[in-house]
């Protein structure tokens, strides 16, 4: 029991190596081609520093780490068994007596602690990291018209264009309520911020309550205040919307902006508005399987990369195990396709491919062990 121990985590030192070695080289190559597709948006806006797309280019780090990661484990994995297959020792380790789920332990360990991390430590950081990205990007390489959107708290921040006191002027919309019911978005306790081009304010409108109607905010119990002077009640007020209410549900915040902390109470808050919280939910499920899919990704690696070298066929295997890494990999995002658009519930699409993977991987190891 002490060899198998000792060489069970002599495996598993060998395949964390191999492993953070991969997802490493990965993520520099995402992070390369990222850094060059940032390069060539940049090109066409002379006014936009070159600085920039470093800086971005670094934000998204962490995020491409986070999906690469199960295909890491699973390279990893099988650089890890193909070398010790080469050189023997797994035969040796046979011979002694100690079978694969003795010495397998140890990686699927390490595969399932490296999975936790990242959901638990790198996501927070990834989404930290990406809404700073995107916020840069909307800020210097979309043409978003001044459109801003953001819901914290359970309250709502509008930044529009209005034209409709001065040219080029701006407006700041907060809603302390939202709530959506029949297809229609309600807001309450409402305040309006009408600026002119350099963020002078003009005027602030107040409001009991109001909602989104059909190219436009219609206020009800509004009144208008200007600077040193008393209020003046307006009674309902229409104000332009540059949004729709779909343009609303899309600009919320993405998942990815989001740490798997964050994530079940702004769901939560989702709910209680009545907006659809299917894609959130279905980002939660994949942070959640994310250790169980590492762990799987080592068990494949595992069952196509251990045969002994001796016996031919090697290649072949391996590239079988690649094949059913990518597999794997495609199944999960066409599953996250049917589950984003409600065919499938998110946590069937999140963990449906995951477990089918592990019993392929289970029935790979048993076939090749003990049949």
């Amino acid at each position: 029991m002490n060899m198998a121990f000792t060489l069970s985590l002599y495996i598993a030192r060998q395949f964390t190596y191999a492993t953070l070695a991969v997802i490493a080289f990965l993520t520099g190559l995402i992070t390369m081609f990222d850094f060059i597709d940032l390069l060539r948006r940049v090109s066409t806006r002379p006014n936009v520093p070159t600085s920039l797309v470093s800086e971005i280019a670094f934000l998204h780090i962490p995020f491409a780490c986070l999906e690469i990661l199960p295909f890491g484990v699973l390279l990893g994995g099988i650089i890890c068994f193909w070398r010790l297959a080469r050189t023997s020792e797994l035969v040796v380790a046979r011979a002694a007596g100690i079978s694969a789920w003795q010495f397998l332990a140890g990686p699927v360990i390490c595969a399932m602690l490296i999975g936790t991390v990242a959901t638990t430590a790198i996501s927070p950081l990834s989404s930290v990291m990406y809404r700073r990205a995107e916020v840069l990007d909307q800020q210097y390489l979309r043409d978003n018209n001044g459109k801003t959107l953001n819901m914290t708290g359970g309250t709502l921040w509008l930044r529009q264009s209005d034209n409709g006191l001065v040219s080029h002027g701006m407006a700041i919309i907060h809603a302390r309520k939202v709530r959506l019911s029949g297809g229609v978005l309600h807001v309450g306790e409402i305040t309006v911020f009408r600026m002119g081009p350099d963020d002078d304010l003009i005027t602030r409108i107040e409001a009991e309550r109001g909602y989104l109607g059909k190219g436009r905010w219609i206020l009800t119990t509004a009144r208008l205040l200007r600077p040193d002077e008393m209020p003046e009640a307006m009674g309902e007020v229409t104000l332009p919307a540059d949004l729709t209410l779909a343009g609303v549900e899309e600009s919320f915040a993405s998942p990815d902006t989001l740490s798997v902390w964050a994530l079940p109470g702004f769901i939560r808050q989702l709910k209680r508005s009545g907006f659809s919280t299917i894609r959130h939910r279905l980002h939660f499920q994949t942070l959640l399987t994310l250790p169980v899919l590492s762990g799987t990704m080592a068990l494949v690696a595992a069952g196509f990369s251990m045969r002994p070298a001796r016996r031919g066929g090697v290649v072949r295997m391996i590239s079988f195990g690649v094949a059913a890494g990518f597999a794997l990999f495609a199944i999960s995002k066409i599953a996250a396709q049917f589950g984003e658009t409600g065919t499938l519930p998110p946590l069937l699409a999140a963990w449906a491919p995951t477990v089918a993977g592990l019993c392929l991987a289970v029935t790979l190891l048993l076939h090749l062990e003990d049949g």
